[in-house]
């Protein structure tokens, strides 16, 4: 999460060592602290222990599991707002001073992180279990967090130190019900609200989707499709930005295959036929994403209104890959490269492997008509090193 300082500092929660973190996004100061160049990252808060200890010194104060930050950088607050999972609690640390304090959940002793649950209440005597996410609502001066292991939305009056169920039956499922509470998540894992404060959008993890809750109207429902890329809709004057498309890397050992050259015209389609044969005994991975992707090397402008990638769920059929030449051309050559990435399992010894794939095809691209569309079959078979 970013903000405070002018909004230069880019706040990290370092869960795995139990830290937060800070990233100068400009050069600056952080709260009692000495002049910083821009690009330094350093520890602001935790003493690298995993406990649930509150202290005035950032760095003698112990998170656990740190997962979740948001800001709320207004007067009286003025502070991070952590979700420290293991610890089952909500913190927060001083952007002024640094100091740690405690806001809701967990126990006393800061070497017990045991003490979770599912109780509405007041600071320690509320319970949460794994929190994931905390968002602040400025307009309403309210925290709301992902009782991630509850499967509950909770709120927090930060003044007050009272939490309370929000949204969530408590069991996990996948439901929209006439209000939140007869709503069911599975593990939300992180949450949002938008800048105006009506809506909420929460990451509920298990059932792989995003639901919105409307704070004004009580309302839950479900929102923002996930679009695979095989049904994208891209509109013809989109340009081909590469740094912004990520493309999985190939392994080294995958082969480079040069095809003969193709001769095109401007306007023609292009179905490249992908036929991939796995090892004998082998089945694709259903749970990792196999996939395919085209580039252009110098030649973006081929690319512009296209799909660039598409999943691969089946290897027992060909992938048919259209492609739609530009109706005018930039150059007289180019290259594209198909290329495939694959994970498949041995269905013997369970042991899973990525493997990928390389076609280069040559273009010429011509003024003649070549007809409405050319095909290329790009067949390769895997073997087992």
């Amino acid at each position: 999460v970013s903000g405070t300082q002018e909004d230069d500092v880019l706040w990290i929660a370092m869960a795995g060592i139990h830290q937060i973190w800070a990233l100068m996004l400009e050069g600056g100061k952080l709260p009692k602290g000495s002049d910083l160049k821009k690009g330094v990252c350093l520890r602001f808060a935790g003493s690298g222990n995993e406990e649930n200890r509150n202290n005035a010194y950032p760095h003698k104060a112990g998170f656990a599991q740190p997962s979740g930050l948001c800001l709320a950088p207004e007067e009286p607050w003025s502070c991070l707002f952590v979700a420290d999972s293991e610890s089952s609690t909500v913190r927060s640390v001083s952007l002024k001073d640094g100091a740690v304090k405690h806001l809701v959940g967990g126990e006393r002793d800061p070497l017990n992180l045991f003490a979770f649950g599912d109780v509405d209440g007041a600071g320690i005597n509320a319970k949460l279990q794994h929190p994931l996410g905390v968002t602040w609502d400025k307009k309403r001066q309210l925290l709301y967090v992902a009782d991630s292991y509850n499967h509950k939305i909770k709120v927090v009056d930060p003044k007050m130190k009272n939490c309370a169920t929000l949204a969530g039956t408590g069991e996990a499922g996948n439901a929209v019900g006439s209000s939140f509470t007869q709503s069911a998540f599975n593990e939300p894992g992180g949450l949002c609200v938008e800048e105006n404060g009506r809506l909420m959008y929460v990451a509920d993890t298990n059932n792989h989707q995003i639901k919105v809750l409307d704070l004004e109207t009580k309302i839950l429902s479900m929102a923002l499709p996930i679009l695979k890329p095989e049904a994208c809709d891209v509109p013809d004057n989109l340009p081909v930005q590469k740094d912004k498309i990520n493309l999985p890397r190939l392994p080294k050992s995958a082969p480079n295959i040069e095809l003969p050259s193709l001769t095109v015209a401007p306007g023609q389609t292009i179905q490249f036929l992908l036929k991939l044969t796995l090892p004998l005994d082998s089945k694709l991975n259903e749970e990792a994403p196999s996939a395919w992707f085209i580039t252009a090397e110098d030649n973006t402008w081929l690319l512009q209104g296209q799909c660039l990638t598409g999943e691969i769920k089946d290897v027992s059929c060909q992938t048919v890959i259209p492609l739609q030449l530009p109706g005018s051309c930039v150059s007289a050559e180019a290259t594209l490269a198909i290329k495939a990435c694959l994970y498949y399992c041995s269905k013997g010894s369970s042991a899973c492997m990525m493997a990928g794939v390389s076609f280069r095809q040559p273009l010429q691209l011509t003024a003649t008509d070549q007809g409405s569309s050319a095909q290329v079959e790009l067949i390769h078979t895997f073997v087992t090193n």
